[in-house]
């Protein structure tokens, strides 16, 4: 295991009672809603950035919003670390513990408390999945928009927490774009509603603030989202490219032509052949780059867009265009596409980035990530959000090699410092958890840093909500 990344230190007059921490939660949650016994703990000391574990002191499953404030309330009082949770998908470490610390699970909160389709919302508990609100509404013509490709897994919260997005986030935006409103517990056990069934309201965009707050600011217990209609049809058609210079820079002139399909997926050669061997969805093997691009819309507006599509990558030598003839097969090609972490999870450890670039910098970005990554001597399979600039090169290593590890970090840091320099930004929609933290002072100035930690410290003065995340260690204003 890396030790690279440094953690808080554990508050020692935390861990010195942490027998009667633990039986103070059980009055307050039940022998059902508190996990204290180390075997049962294991579970809950990583997330899907398995680099970095630890065990927490324990883990409260509340069931409503007022355990949650009980529980809050006790920590702070006295001084007790939170951790918030949802699924444990989180790519960045944002819901990895330390040994002081209480992780507040949300999962026992999956309850659709209401759907409103005159209104296209929908109010949910934040331990609901993303597909399930989807599901729930679909028989109806209707959908939730953002589609992390672990939407079968991830919550809302967790949602929310880092503003995910997804493959359609080109058309429609990622968690921002589609929440309406929150009820969310600050650290005193303060109950707070915002938004709600309406686009806007007056005052100070807090809920702006809370999206993408990585679960700094308080608890999201609930969510009201919108609800959007179903398109009258979609199409996703295959590019195969020569390059993934010549794919890029197909991205950017359909972009700069003012088109706007509802996806624009990137893979590069070795993520086709290990998305291929996992799916068979028939995705070429004699091409170096292919781009998935959905348009949607009548048939008469799809073939427009799509003629215009092809004409455009006819400029970069694209040597194959499959389009999609049936829903069985449009299925297929997705689901090599949402299955590519876990494809590539078949044949190697990896760590996945999440940079963002301008689309101008796409084709330079992504033949500078090679020459990174080989010159660590290790691979890369490149597979990403191709319409919004949004890469996910994915560093294929040995965890079990600790030299192999070590170089993989260096050349993700490198990866996302050459983001930045492009004119982008260190991450998307995988937030910045302990992975991108120590790398913060890359993007921004010691000013910039210094507000975003003044307005974490009004919400929550003695940083006791997940607190070694998001900001570096060094520098922090004492607690």
């Amino acid at each position: 295991m890396s030790e690279k990344i440094e953690f808080l230190q554990p508050r020692a007059a935390v861990l010195q009672r942490r027998e009667t921490i633990i039986g103070d939660l059980l009055e307050v949650l039940g022998a059902d809603g508190l996990i204290h016994e180390p075997r049962e703990l294991v579970p809950f000391e990583t997330d899907a950035f398995v680099s970095y574990r630890r065990l927490p002191l324990a883990v409260a499953l509340p069931r409503n919003t007022a355990q949650v404030s009980t529980t809050l309330k006790y920590c702070q009082r006295y001084g007790i670390p939170v951790v918030p949770r949802g699924a444990g998908t989180s790519l960045s470490g944002g819901a990895i513990p330390q040994e002081d610390a209480v992780v507040i699970g949300l999962s026992r909160m999956s309850k659709i408390l209401e759907v409103d389709l005159f209104n296209r919302t929908a109010t949910v508990q934040a331990g609901v999945t993303n597909l399930s609100i989807s599901e729930t509404v679909s028989p109806e013509g209707f959908f939730y928009a953002p589609d992390p490709s672990s939407q079968l897994a991830c919550t809302i919260g967790g949602n929310i927490g880092m503003n995910s997005g997804g493959a359609h986030c080109l058309k429609y935006g990622v968690t921002t774009n589609n929440l309406l409103g929150v009820k969310m517990v600050l650290m005193d056990g303060t109950v707070i509603d915002l938004g709600g069934k309406y686009l806007d309201s007056g005052g100070y965009d807090l809920l702006g603030l809370i999206c993408g707050s990585e679960g700094q600011l308080g608890i999201v217990t609930e969510a009201t989202v919108r609800l959007l209609a179903k398109p009258e049809g979609a199409r996703p058609v295959l590019f195969g490219f020569e390059t993934s210079e010549h794919a890029g820079s197909c991205v950017s002139d359909i972009i700069a032509a003012g088109i706007i399909p509802v996806a624009i997926e990137f893979m590069d050669k070795p993520a086709i052949e290990i998305c291929e061997a996992f799916a068979g969805a028939g995705y070429p093997l004699d091409v170096g780059a292919l781009l998935i691009v959905e348009v949607e819309g009548s048939e008469a507006e799809m073939d427009d867009m799509l003629a215009s599509i092809v004409t455009i990558a006819r400029r970069h030598e694209v040597k194959t265009v499959r389009k999609c003839q049936s829903a069985t097969e449009a299925a297929l090609i997705w689901k090599g596409r949402k299955s590519a972490f876990g494809a590539t999870g078949r044949i190697a450890d990896y760590i996945c980035m999440d940079g963002t670039v301008p689309l101008s910098q796409l084709s330079y970005v992504l033949r500078r990530t090679g020459e990174i990554v080989e010159s660590y001597g290790l691979r890369v399979a490149n597979v990403f959000h191709a319409g919004d600039g949004n890469m996910h090169p994915l560093i294929l290593f040995n965890a079990n090699d600790p030299v192999e590890a070590a170089k993989a970090e260096e050349a993700g840091n490198e990866i996302l410092k050459l983001c930045v320099d492009a004119g982008g930004c260190l991450t998307g929609e995988h937030g910045v958890g302990i992975e991108k933290r120590d790398l913060m002072r890359h993007q921004y100035a010691e000013v910039d840093l210094s507000q975003q930690m003044a307005v974490r410290a009004a919400f929550d003065p003695q940083w006791l909500l997940n607190p070694s995340k998001v900001f570096p260690l060094e520098g922090r204003p004492a607690a």
